[in-house]
């Protein structure tokens, strides 16, 4: 087997995996581990799907393969942190606790290189139909549930035809969320409770929308997810800041060189 070259990094974020889902991109993200090697391991929430999980059972190689390769990283060395979501909230019961080296907390606030210190948090708890309205939130998940399955077909056929991969769940949602406004108030919800915790910026996902911004000297910073898209950030080891597009092959290819999208203190 040839080996791979890697690049050490200081932190990575992920978050929004779903593994157990049909819509997770297992194989991609794998690939995105076996090129990082990361001092810290942040995954920032939905790593696990419980939800789909305790409707049906799906649990294929690939997605024990990542479980395992997170594992040999905190062998390796890696400090792994879990902050978990709305859809792996069983875990949220062992905050506090250790398993298998990969430490379990309800919040983290990690300090950059640079000295910024991050919130990292998944953020269910800006969403009001999330937090509130449970019912509801169940019913949303179905309909994303049914968006993926016609993600997965139309993925199939572009696929035979070589087109590039295109997210029809991803066009959909961000669709009815431009219509509510949805995304930007949860953006400002987020950013503005964090402010409260004295701290200089705020990391998370939930929303399946990857963002690094800078406004009034505070990061907003989004993990994105493996569904959709195949994002995350990354923590160069100077304390810069690095939104990773992992579908796009010219970022794979160029991963090693100077950052594709930075930002500032």
């Amino acid at each position: 087997m040839t080996d791979v070259e890697t690049v050490s990094v200081r932190s990575v974020f992920i978050s929004d995996v779903h593994l157990g889902t049909r819509g997770c991109r297992a194989e991609m993200l794998l690939d995105f581990l076996k090129r990082i090697e990361a001092e810290n391991v942040f995954l920032v929430g939905d790593i696990v799907d419980g939800w789909r999980l305790k409707k049906s059972w799906y649990w294929p190689q690939t997605h024990n393969d990542v479980v395992q390769k997170l594992l040999r990283k905190v062998r390796k060395g890696s400090r792994i942190v879990y902050v978990p979501g709305n859809h792996d909230e069983f875990l949220r019961d062992y905050a506090g606790s250790m398993f298998g080296g990969i430490e379990i907390h309800e919040e983290f606030i990690h300090e950059t290189a640079d000295g910024r210190r991050l919130l990292v948090l998944h953020g269910d708890k800006y969403d009001v139909v999330v937090a509130n309205i449970r019912w509801l939130a169940h019913l949303g998940d179905w309909a994303y549930d049914l968006a993926i399955s016609i993600n997965v077909a139309v993925g199939f056929v572009r696929r035979r035809l070589g087109l590039p991969y295109w997210s029809f769940s991803g066009w959909s949602k961000s669709r009815v969320k431009k219509a509510v406004s949805y995304v930007g108030d949860f953006e400002r919800a987020v950013a503005a409770d964090a402010r409260k915790a004295n701290v200089d910026g705020v990391v998370c996902g939930h929303i399946h929308k990857a963002a690094a911004e800078a406004g009034d000297g505070f990061l907003y910073l989004n993990c994105g997810d493996w569904v959709d898209s195949c994002t995350a950030l990354i923590e160069r080891l100077d304390g810069t800041i690095e939104l990773i597009d992992w579908a796009d092959a010219a970022t794979r290819a160029r991963f090693e060189r100077p950052p594709v999208l930075q930002v500032a203190a």
